[in-house]
């Protein structure tokens, strides 16, 4: 079927019947290596929302670092799995706008052209059920009290892909307001932290000045905790406090919204755990 004639699947909307919407939880890379904590807390977070959760085995990369590199070959055939990995599942929800962006924006791209038919509809179905994880709460589920509470300082960077593409901002923040903590915005809270992705390796020392100012941005609004819904910045940042010597714990926005505390903070910032615990 040419690409021009196929038919873009309708967005699913709120689930109007009491049966729970059945959830693909996709974790993403770097929360399966290095933060699966924030996988465990979207998937709490989820639950408690009234999702049946599952998280597919046969998952794979969305194929982001290859795409953004130019690599249209070697991103394909990491993300070609992915496909047909969630054909039973209402929503997938990303707890990264990143990955959420490369799902719900470029995928479709990615499997044009000389793509198999049936890859190109695969991509197209599932850029139409992909949400980021506090949008989707919000915007899908009608969350207005996330389990976790959270007595402290809580200032929220925008990463660019969940502004940009996933359209994410008032969202995380509503939730984090509920929880009882106090969010303060950065001054610059809409700029980038100098991460991306590869942008990273290849530009370094322009990477470099970025996240120096982004953890300056951070350090005068001193927060408790800064949080964010993408790991690449959060890890970003918090390398960069932690080398100027800052306290300010850095953690994934899920694990906040859901109470989970459990792990250390990103990059060895001040343990901020204590001050939820009884709320566990």
């Amino acid at each position: 079927m040419p690409a021009a004639t196929q038919k873009t699947p309708a967005r699913p909307k709120k689930p109007s019947s009491p049966k729970a919407p059945k959830v693909g939880l996709f974790v993403t890379c770097l929360i399966d290596a290095m933060r699966p904590t924030a996988g465990m807390a979207s998937v709490e977070l989820l639950e408690a929302a009234g999702c049946d959760v599952i998280v597919p085995t046969a998952q794979s990369c969305c194929g982001q670092p290859a795409w953004n590199s130019g690599d249209r070959t070697a991103a394909r055939a990491v993300a070609t799995p992915f496909l047909d990995a969630f054909d039973d599942c209402d929503y997938v929800v990303v707890p990264s706008g990143s990955c959420g962006g490369m799902l719900s924006k470029h995928l479709v791209d990615l499997f044009a052209d000389d793509a198999p038919p049936r890859h190109r509809q695969k991509a197209l179905e599932i850029a139409a059920k992909t949400h980021e994880l506090t949008s989707f709460l919000v915007d899908i589920m009608g969350v207005t009290s996330p389990p976790g509470r959270y007595q402290g300082k809580v200032a929220y960077h925008d990463s660019c892909s969940s502004l940009r593409e996933m359209k994410v901002k008032d969202q995380p923040r509503q939730l984090l307001a509920a929880t009882g903590a106090e969010v303060v915005d950065l001054d610059h809270a809409d700029t980038c932290c100098g991460f991306g992705g590869t942008f990273s390796v290849k530009y370094g020392d322009i990477s470099g000045a970025m996240v120096n100012d982004k953890a300056e941005d951070v350090r005068a609004r001193e927060p408790d905790v800064l949080v964010a819904g993408d790991l690449g910045c959060l890890m970003n940042i918090a390398g960069r406090l932690s080398r100027l010597g800052s306290d300010i714990a850095v953690r994934h926005v899920a694990e906040v919204l859901a109470g989970d505390l459990s792990a250390a903070p990103i990059g060895g910032g001040q343990d901020d755990a204590p001050s939820t615990e009884e709320s566990r």
